[in-house]
């Protein structure tokens, strides 16, 4: 039977990354060595996995390594691993594409970093694409691989010299793992050379001397000749050589576990190094906890948070950062157990040597250790969180802010915690993140409650109508943007004994309405209200407006605005309903209007009049109006007519 053979082409935008890789790192080369240590490293930890529930599957290859071999002459370089090995159909889907849920993100990153060359490692790690970094030295990458557990010599083959295709096929490998072999461009001028012994080892010592597995190397020594192949004179001198070069395998990390060694033992630049090594972050971490917990249970732990958001933290296919062990061996990434939902983006290690190997997802989520240790990693990054200077909390609240408010609704039990961390612009803080503590501690002395508004721009927010009366009074309103505020506020009613109230819902009582000059509208309003009832449920005096004409608003357990235009904006219908029409009795505009009702109410421009006003208030409020052609030409004759 004919051995199965194919040529694909790569996707557009596997291409399109390739083209960016090969032409904008100059200066970072040295990047695909530690990224294909790092994916050795990983198949290598799956297997050791694996073996806990199929011991055969390791057969007599059971010294895990990762071997490299430079060849100067041949100008090749390759990387071999007894790790877990791929299938033909995983070599398809992990080498022939950007992983699945990645490529959406990726491309979506690369529009958002072009022209910046510096952002491309950065995306490289994050989206799990690190092999096809090895396309900056080499010309042409050829990998074998031998899936654990496959038929003797059942190999799978993929060939590709970047130029748009790749080739795979099937092959033959006596053992399990995979090897890739890289035929490397030619050497630049000042470039470093991938062949030469002793920049390979700088590479290993400086970005993966901590990987858990020996990184082996052929090494060049000298060796003493036996004294009979010693050349000597008449009185037993030497006269020639009296050692001879010899290759010899040599071990180039040390394999030291960081996060088992003392804290006081660690260089920042050893964490900052298996920080990107575990996060495939090229950034340094903003933070980093290195814990031991002794006691009725002992574990390790070693957290980072990033100094920037992944472009993907707000997928839903987003893994989480923590890496299971148990004494050494690892269980499993992507463990979430191990961290709330809304600490998604902190990284790192946990090693808890009382764990069982065999555990399964199902009973980490019920294990009383597991939630032990959840407990205590979250206290500590709290802790970290309140103890970090002013400065830096806001370069961390700029990049995971949004991240960390969804546990307000989300952990019921630290809501306040929560709470206390959460930043918001405010009416009066120009442009500087205020906690809430500070906003109670600046309310005006007869202010009782906590004033917000929702909306997607700061600029928006900032000029709204629904806020003119409480700035005339000098209260202080938070102005939220991000889109799960309108979840926080759902579940956050109330802060330090302050109960919390939308700016745009429900009766502010910040003034009386003269009863006797509503009794002299309610006419109008009530034409204005027959005319806009498919739109609105109410027209009534506003307590909110004092240079602006109209705004909606609703009742108080109605949904915002900005809710609703999430809604749409996810594909999802809002419940139906109208919101209130509330108009300034004090502006001239309502005033005249009234006076043209009182004289001619069968007037047609009292329709338009109505009209316009209903359009002006969802424009106050950032809306988008049904028919804005209609809006502008009412608005265009209006004017017409106001200048004679």
């Amino acid at each position: 039977m004919e051995a199965r053979k194919e040529t694909h082409q790569f996707k557009t935008e596997v291409q399109q990354m390739l083209n960016l890789i090969i032409n904008s790192l100059y200066s970072n080369k040295e990047i695909f060595l530690r990224e294909l240590i790092s994916n050795a490293s990983d198949a290598i930890d799956k297997v050791r996995f694996k073996a806990e529930t199929e011991p055969d599957i390791l057969g007599d290859d059971t010294e895990f390594k990762i071997h490299l071999k430079p060849d100067a002459i041949k100008q090749t370089f390759e990387i071999s691993d007894n790790g877990v090995g791929m299938t033909y159909d995983e070599v398809l889907e992990n080498i022939g594409t950007i992983a699945k849920s990645g490529t959406a993100g990726f491309m979506e990153a690369l529009e958002h970093a072009k022209g910046h060359t510096t952002l491309i490692p950065e995306l490289i790690g994050q989206f799990g694409v690190g092999f096809y970094s090895a396309f900056m030295v080499a010309d042409k990458i050829t990998l074998v691989t031998r899936a654990a557990g496959a038929e003797a010599n059942q190999a799978v083959k993929w060939v590709s010299t970047g130029d748009g295709s790749f080739t795979i096929e099937e092959a033959e490998k006596p053992t399990r793992g995979t090897t890739i072999t890289l035929e490397l461009k030619k050497k630049e001028k000042d470039e470093k050379d991938f062949t030469d012994q002793w920049v390979i080892r700088s590479i290993v010592k400086q970005h993966s001397d901590f990987v858990g597995y020996p990184i082996t190397m052929e090494v060049e020594r000298d060796e003493p000749l036996p004294d009979e192949e010693v050349i000597k004179d008449k009185d037993g001198k030497p006269i020639g050589a009296t050692t001879r070069k010899v290759m010899k395998e040599e071990t180039l990390n040390s394999m030291k576990a960081i996060w088992t060694r003392n804290s006081s033992d660690v260089k920042d630049e050893e964490y900052e190094e298996f920080y990107k090594h575990l996060g495939h972050d090229w950034n340094p971490p903003m933070e980093r906890l290195h814990l031991k917990f002794e006691g009725t249970t002992e574990y390790d732990a070693l957290l980072y948070i990033p100094s920037k958001a992944p472009f993907d933290l707000f997928t839903p296919e987003r893994r989480h950062g923590i890496h299971l062990y148990s004494k050494r061996v690892f269980i499993m990434d992507d463990c979430k157990e191990l961290m709330p939902e809304y600490f998604r983006f902190v990284k790192g290690v946990v090693d808890a040597s009382d764990l069982n190997l065999n555990v399964s997802r199902e009973i980490l989520q019920q294990d009383r250790l597991v939630l032990n240790i959840q407990k205590n990693l979250v206290k500590k990054l709290f802790d970290l969180l309140e103890k970090m200077d002013a400065e830096k909390y806001n370069q961390f609240y700029d990049e995971f802010g949004a991240v960390l408010k969804e546990g307000i609704y989300t952990d019921p039990a630290r809501k306040d915690k929560i709470a206390s961390l959460a930043r918001y612009k405010t009416t009066k803080s120009e442009d500087k993140w205020v906690s809430l503590d500070e906003y109670v501690k600046n309310m005006a002395e007869d202010q009782k409650e906590i004033y917000f508004i929702t909306g997607d721009k700061l600029s928006s927010l900032l000029n709204s109508p629904h806020l003119e009366k409480l700035k005339e009074k000098d209260y202080e309103v938070l102005l939220m943007t991000d889109p799960v505020d309108e979840w926080v506020v759902q579940s956050l009613t109330e802060y330090d004994g302050k109960p919390l109230k939308s700016a745009e819902k429900g009766d502010l009582e910040l003034d009386t309405v003269d009863d006797t000059k509503k009794e002299e509208y309610n006419a109008l309003f009530g034409f204005i209200k027959g005319h806009l009832e498919d739109k609105i449920k109410e027209v009534k005096p506003s307590t909110r407006l004092k240079e602006s004409v109209a705004c909606l608003s609703g009742d108080a357990w109605d949904m915002s605005a900005y809710m609703e235009k999430l809604l749409k904006a996810s594909g999802q219908k809002p419940p139906e309903s109208k919101r209130v029409l509330e108009l300034n009795m004090d502006h001239p505009v309502i005033e005249k209007i009234k006076a043209l009702f009182e004289s001619d109410r069968d007037n047609p421009q009292l329709k338009d009049y109505s009209q316009i006003l209903f359009d002006m208030a969802v424009i106050g409020e950032g809306g988008k109006l049904d028919n804005p052609g209609q809006f502008s030409k009412m608005v265009g004759d209006l004017m017409a007519q106001a200048m004679g």
